[in-house]
């Protein structure tokens, strides 16, 4: 196992390097379009959970508007993405500064998502497990529905990951990942823009 981690962070240090210095050019597009269409800032900062359940600042694209309504609330998440923000999430291109926080060792390109801090006491204590390896970019739970799955069968895939992770699992999640882009699957929950809020379960 102690091999394994090892050959997963050289893979994930070196990949996420080259990948920046590849895609910088994809970069500096997306950022110009995001400041025109979607305004300041370009990048979604959020503090998000990561091994072990220690905060990090996760790093993304900005797919909605900040647009509030009268009374000064802000509007559903279905009201403030824009077109140019469904196409990210789509493409997936709106994750991409995700690969800063692979090259730091705050996360992995595979893993169970890094979700909401709020989310790590509504956790029953087999869920919670997902939080024992690094969160990823992609993982097992996205390559089998993503989205379009509910938050339990989520749960169930993450730790079955942790249970079962090895080089050639990753392998088979980074091959699935690109398919499952080229396809557009999973991408919203049923009838919703982005995923509804976790707010506990009784776990299996």
């Amino acid at each position: 196992m102690k091999l394994y981690f090892r050959l997963k962070r050289l893979f994930d240090f070196f990949f996420s390097l080259a990948s920046l210095i590849i895609l910088f050019p994809f970069f500096v597009v997306i950022a110009l379009l995001a400041y025109i269409i979607n305004g300041r800032p370009i990048l979604f900062i959020q503090e998000r959970p990561g091994l072990m359940g220690k905060p990090f600042i996760l790093y993304k694209f900005r797919t909605m508007k900040d647009m509030y309504d009268r009374r000064g609330n802000l509007l559903p998440d279905e009201d403030r993405l824009t077109s140019f923000g469904k196409f990210l999430r789509k493409t997936s291109l709106d994750e991409l500064p995700e690969l800063f926080n692979v090259l730091k060792g705050e996360m992995s390109f595979v893993g169970p998502r890094p979700l909401l801090m709020r989310y790590l006491e509504r956790y029953t204590p087999e869920q919670i497990r997902r939080h024992d390896v690094l969160p990823g970019i992609t993982g097992w739970a996205q390559v089998n529905g993503r989205n379009a799955i509910t938050w339990e069968q989520k749960f169930v895939l993450d730790v079955w990951y942790v249970d079962h992770r090895s080089i050639w699992l990753d392998l088979k999640i980074y091959a699935l990942t690109l398919w499952k882009i080229l396809k557009r699957e999973g991408i919203n929950q049923p009838g919703h823009s982005t995923m509804e809020e976790f707010r506990g379960l009784s776990g299996p």
